[in-house]
């Protein structure tokens, strides 16, 4: 098979012939239909997860068919339509008995810990825990974006974040999570205020719906998302992963507010001055967000075939691998999520 590969932590990515991986006893090949190009992706490339082994091949937001089945497999057969989600639990750990499968105690996550979609071929452990059946009018290229942004941005928006009717819901940074959460938030009849420094990417969030947008070029934001909202928000996302996103998630907050941390936050690009004195005499919650379980995605799904949620049209640009290099270096730079769909 043919595998987007860089060889040192911000070096070259170059599409080469690798060999084709095998299912593992209790796994699964899958061969890949679309994959998309997101963030995390970048970090994994520039070195900021321990995870990664060189030489390496990023990609985890996946979706395609079944190529080969593990002996232990029970589950799934060749040709069965699938996606996964980006954390792949053991299911055999406290956590997973929980059904924490999130914070899975000896996780895998393709693209990070292993080889990962940027192939026409990727390995998937634990195919009984963590594969989820596709409908069939779902696209890939659509199911693409759920494994990782849009799954992301349910989890943090309905069940950590226990958005409500009528709650103001502020969303620092537009991108594929930032999108997927506006698009979330609004199905769940909730008036969102959208944060970002893309006019383009703006523009998206009103089209998903958002009652209001920000420009943090020039506008101060804490400010402005206070005004708009009375007083601020209820539940405030940041959605990007910087130091003053996630500080200004924060202090946008109305008393007894909840900040959700979404986007990754690499101690080598500085940490955040969290406002504690805030957090405490405003009584607000700080809370973490990764990823969702495979056991999720029933509820997602039926919103999705109802129409009520739409990850096609987060999907805004589609390349083959051969310029999947050239779309991960612009990561956060085009609008929307771009997806390869050609191996």
């Amino acid at each position: 098979m043919r595998a987007l590969v860089f060889e040192q932590f911000g070096g070259p990515l170059e599409v080469v012939p690798v060999p084709d991986p095998a299912p593992s006893p209790e796994g699964v090949v899958v061969r890949v239909g679309a994959t998309g190009v997101c963030r995390s992706d970048w970090h994994a490339w520039h070195g900021s997860d321990p995870d990664v082994r060189l030489p390496h091949v990023p990609g985890h937001e996946l979706a395609g068919t079944v190529e080969a089945v593990g002996a232990a497999v029970r589950r799934w057969r060749v040709g069965d339509r699938v996606t996964v989600p980006f954390v792949c639990a053991c299911g055999r750990c406290p956590r997973c008995a929980a059904g924490d499968h999130s914070v899975c105690d000896a996780q895998t996550q393709p693209g990070f810990t292993h080889w990962g979609s940027f192939a026409g071929l990727v390995a998937l452990e634990q195919a009984d825990v963590n594969l989820v059946a596709l409908p069939d009018e779902l696209s890939y290229a659509a199911a693409a974006s759920l494994g990782c942004r849009f799954t992301t941005a349910f989890r943090a928006v309905a069940q950590q974040g226990r958005v409500r009717p009528g709650e103001w819901v502020a969303v620092h940074g537009c991108g594929g999570v930032g999108l997927s959460a506006v698009q979330v938030a609004v199905a769940a009849g909730a008036q969102v205020v959208a944060v970002d420094v893309s006019e383009g990417a703006l523009s998206l969030a009103t089209a998903f719906g958002a009652a209001a947008v920000v420009d943090a070029r020039s506008a101060e934001v804490v400010e402005a998302v206070r005004a708009l909202t009375g007083g601020g928000a209820h539940l405030s996302l940041d959605a990007l992963g910087s130091p003053s996103t996630c500080v200004d998630s924060v202090l946008c907050l109305r008393p007894r507010g909840r900040h959700v941390q979404v986007g990754l936050l690499p101690p080598s690009q500085g940490r955040p001055l969290l406002p504690m004195e805030r957090v405490v005499a405003l009584e607000l919650e700080v809370l973490g967000s990764h990823g969702m379980a495979a056991h999720a995605f029933p509820a997602l799904l039926e919103l999705v075939s109802a129409g009520r949620l739409r990850p096609d049209l987060l999907v805004t640009r589609t390349v083959p691998l051969d310029e999947a290099g050239q779309a991960l270096l612009q990561v956060g730079q085009v609008p929307g999520i771009t997806v390869v769909t050609s191996f």
